[in-house]
């Protein structure tokens, strides 16, 4: 009898991936979690700005989307394919809560372009270089917080995640060409409030740390153990 695979050496294909988590195969569950839990914490993230409530909306979500894996046709990326799904619980708690807050626009009328005119402090040659890194994360995270509803998940996908316009438009359900004018409006935003370079940072904007990332596997898993168990 062939072992069992692991979640290391499971297939690379979101297409066999799927089919075994149709399956029911823990590993490849485990696998397509591990793989995709930062994106998709950070979707959920972007549209609720809640560390909690995005944590149980992907849980929600994941649990949705292993119910109808055996659906996944590869037509786009699983990634993506999951992303929407989260997109849309995360969308439907936020007008269930009612928790949009009053949001002051910052004031437009900055080029993106000179965004990569702003020269950043040589952090590296400061004792409180880690401070500051820390700090400035702190800022930014703060300011992509404030920008309205319909201009952060765009920024936080295509920015911080580094998704195409046309994965991001499916995965929020908007056209290409209202994903690239809610972009360019919410860099222009964050320029105007930050004056810093945000290049340097976006990579470690809402870090996935392990603990949140073995959290929600441990918990989705024990979901799906306990619904598969015969009462």
């Amino acid at each position: 009898m062939t072992s069992p695979l692991s979640a290391e050496t499971l297939p690379q294909s979101d297409l066999e991936l799927a089919r075994r988590a149709a399956q029911g195969d823990a590993r490849a569950l485990e696998a397509i979690m591990r793989r995709n839990n930062r994106v998709l914490f950070r979707t959920a993230r972007a549209i609720l700005r809640d560390d909690t409530e995005a944590e149980d909306a992907l849980q929600e979500a994941y649990i949705k989307a292993f119910r109808a894996m055996g659906e996944f046709r590869a037509e786009a990326r699983l990634s993506t394919w999951l992303a929407r799904i989260v997109a849309n619980e995360a969308l439907a708690r936020l007008r269930k809560n009612k928790r949009r807050g009053d949001i002051v626009p910052l004031q437009p009328g900055v080029e993106v372009d000179e965004l990569a005119e702003i020269s950043e402090p040589d952090m590296q040659k400061q004792p409180e270089a880690s401070t500051q890194r820390k700090q400035l994360k702190r800022i930014l995270e703060s300011q992509i917080d404030a920008l309205p509803d319909a201009y952060r998940p765009v920024f936080v996908l295509r920015a911080v995640e580094e998704l195409s316009v046309e994965e991001t438009a499916t995965v929020l359900g908007i056209p290409p060409a209202t994903v690239r004018s809610r972009f360019f409006r919410a860099r222009s935003l964050l320029r105007e409030a930050l004056a810093l370079k945000v290049d340097r940072t976006t990579e470690d904007t809402f870090s996935f740390a392990g603990e949140r990332c073995d959290r929600i596997v441990k918990r989705v898993l024990a979901r799906l153990d306990a619904k598969s168990s015969p009462s």
